[in-house]
């Protein structure tokens, strides 16, 4: 017999599932509304904001991420911040359940993948309690600084292993909603930009 505690939890979590997977559908169904040139437009005055943030600018290790096309475009500005003299890291996802981290020093660092992005093949980064500053990519966020990921949870496990680190939620102002349903292994981010 199933202890009835434990189905409830079982059935919250479900319910929470549900919720997010009708929510990503959503948020997908706004991205498609948008050009590529259009994307990259919205991407400018958030690249900006970013650019001028005081605690990215404090920082010396920074991690932040090479743009899917339907994200907040950072190829651009993930080479100026090498040029400004940063320590940048990059996430590469390697399995079903895992992400790691390289060093990002230019161009040369990434290669095509096999689903056809662009990934980074720096250098492994695994020094994880230097990193000051994550730019975290997101489907979205909500007004309590919550993030609703792709649905795999390499960055909830990744953001539990950097609490040191200040967490900015990057995404464009058609993916932020008043509230995101959230469990136990979601992570929130310190701010949303």
């Amino acid at each position: 017999m199933i202890n009835p505690i434990f189905r409830f939890k079982l059935f919250v979590l479900n319910l929470i599932m549900m919720n997010k997977t009708e929510l990503r559908k959503e948020i997908r169904n706004r991205k498609r509304q948008y050009t590529q040139e259009q994307l990259q437009a919205l991407s400018a005055p958030i690249i900006d904001h970013l650019r001028h943030h005081p605690k990215l600018v404090a920082a010396k290790t920074v991690m932040l991420y090479h743009s899917l096309p339907d994200e907040v475009f950072t190829h651009t500005f993930v080479d100026e911040m090498v040029k400004a003299g940063k320590d940048v890291l990059l996430p590469v996802v390697i399995s079903e359940t895992e992400m790691e981290i390289r060093r990002y020093t230019g161009a040369k660092d990434m290669a095509m993948s096999s689903f056809h992005i662009l990934e980074p093949i720096g250098e492994l980064f695994t020094d994880y309690d230097s990193i000051e500053f994550i730019a975290v990519p997101g489907m979205s966020f909500d007004a309590h600084r919550n993030r609703l990921g792709r649905g795999k949870g390499y960055y909830d496990r990744f953001l539990k292993q950097t609490e040191q680190a200040y967490k900015l939620g990057i995404c464009f102002d058609f993916q932020k909603l008043d509230s995101i349903p959230t469990n136990e292994y979601d992570e929130k981010v310190d701010e949303v930009l």
